[in-house]
């Protein structure tokens, strides 16, 4: 696209825009036994297509790692039989889950006897920018078709072949079942300038999802001129209180960061009670190590665990995305919540305790989107909260916070039903 100008680049991807537009008025009027059966065409057609998926995909990969992306991101970019597989089972429970589309979020009758209803509708045109993630591709437009809305797409050039035969098999779905086809697009075709365009498309756009790293997000941010949702990257915690069962501390900070280290929901900082840390930190990072997870902590607690790195300041605010982790021992509840309002960035965070007090004052003292008692991070998912498949991870406290699945991607009307009256 070197060759075309940014003027150029705006007025194809605005005319493609208006495209979806037109294609989501027939989305949102569809009732959902035909939005179902797209989606159950998308799945098939998941099905069907994937050794041309993997065979994409693995060009991406190759791609990757001839651009040092780094293991979080080529972990992120990878897909296989299993995770395709996993692909057409997600577009198959989003499926099954309720309507959202005309369901009453209150109501009410005047005195005068008009009938109120606010009602869930569709937003019309989501546009998506995200990188290294052809999952998104899928778990989005899936979203977006039941909920009855357009999708705009931005992938990222790191898994523009892996999204070139994706958005082709919902395009596909889409069509199969006499829908027009325009409500799935990609602006990936145009690169960075497209990127631009679908960012400057107020009017056409209704909402804009950023989801990736926090210089993305961040970057959208400053740029759009249409509505954005903010979906945060993860710095996360877990900390360990003085009441911490070693059991529980062990199998929640392994399953947090070594299950899939690549995910927002991973933990990225330990924080350990000092009165605990003797009892509990041996074993918690004993289990770690083995797993191949390094290790940044503070002076304390290399006293008591040599084998670990020191840490630095930087440390407390990187979202690791790898076997990394930052461990530190603090003095008390205060400490810790001291450390997590400065370097948390709202997403997740959970504390390990058997004092029900303790437990009661850091849910209600820590502001973030999902706050745990006993329980890993990794339950910060969409799939897990029973969403089906998710957007992200909503760290704004507008509209949407926390994972965000159907009824974040609508809005509302209100429908008025009256009986001849007139207003005095």
């Amino acid at each position: 696209m070197s060759e075309v100008s940014a003027d150029q680049v705006e007025s194809a991807v605005f005319e493609r825009l208006r495209a979806s537009r037109e294609a989501a008025r027939g989305l949102a009027i569809a009732n959902g036994n035909l939005r179902n059966a797209v989606l159950e065409s998308i799945a098939a057609g998941i099905e069907a297509s994937t050794e041309r998926i993997i065979a994409a995909n693995a060009l991406d990969l190759e791609a990757g790692e001839r651009a040092n992306i780094g293991a979080g991101l080529l972990d992120r970019l990878r897909l296989d039989a299993p995770r395709i597989a996993a692909l057409a089972r997600a577009v198959r429970e989003i499926a099954v889950l309720p309507d959202p589309l005309g369901q009453t979020v209150r109501g009410s009758t005047l005195p005068n006897g008009i009938k109120l209803d606010q009602v869930r509708v569709p937003f019309g045109v989501i546009g998506a920018i995200y990188e290294a993630r052809p999952n998104v591709t899928i778990d989005i437009a899936a979203l977006a078709i039941k909920s009855g809305n357009a999708i705009a797409l931005r992938g990222g050039t790191a898994a523009e072949n892996s999204n070139r035969v994706l958005v082709q098999v919902l395009r596909d779905g889409v069509a199969a079942n006499g829908l027009n086809p325009d409500a799935i697009a990609s602006v990936d075709d145009f690169g960075r300038a497209g990127a631009n365009a679908l960012m400057a498309a107020r009017g056409l756009v209704d909402v804009l999802i950023p989801r990736g790293s926090a210089s993305l997000i961040q970057a959208v941010l400053n740029t759009a001129k249409v509505p954005v949702i903010e979906t945060g990257a993860g710095v996360v915690h877990i900390f360990l209180d003085e009441s911490a069962r070693l059991d529980w501390a062990i199998d929640i900070v392994h399953n947090a960061k070594v299950q899939r280290p690549s995910v927002c929901n991973a933990v990225d900082t330990v924080l350990v009670h000092r009165a605990a840390a003797e009892r509990v930190l041996p074993g918690v990072l004993d289990a770690l190590t083995r797993s191949g997870v390094r290790l940044l902590a503070d002076e304390r607690t290399r006293e008591l665990y040599p084998a670990a790195e020191l840490a630095t300041e930087e440390t407390w605010g990187t979202e690791h995305m790898t076997l990394t982790l930052g461990v530190k021992i603090v003095d008390d509840i205060d400490e810790a919540l001291a450390h997590i309002r400065a370097h948390s960035t709202g997403h997740t965070e959970s504390i390990i305790t058997e004092d029900v007090r303790t437990s009661e004052r850091f849910l209600a003292e820590v502001d973030s989107a999902v706050v745990m008692v006993n329980a890993s991070t990794r339950f910060t998912d969409g799939g897990e909260f029973g969403f089906g498949a998710e957007v992200g991870i909503s760290t704004q406290k507008l509209h949407a916070r926390g994972p965000m699945g159907l009824s974040e991607l609508t809005s509302t009307k209100w429908i008025v039903r009256g009986a001849g009256q007139a207003r005095n």
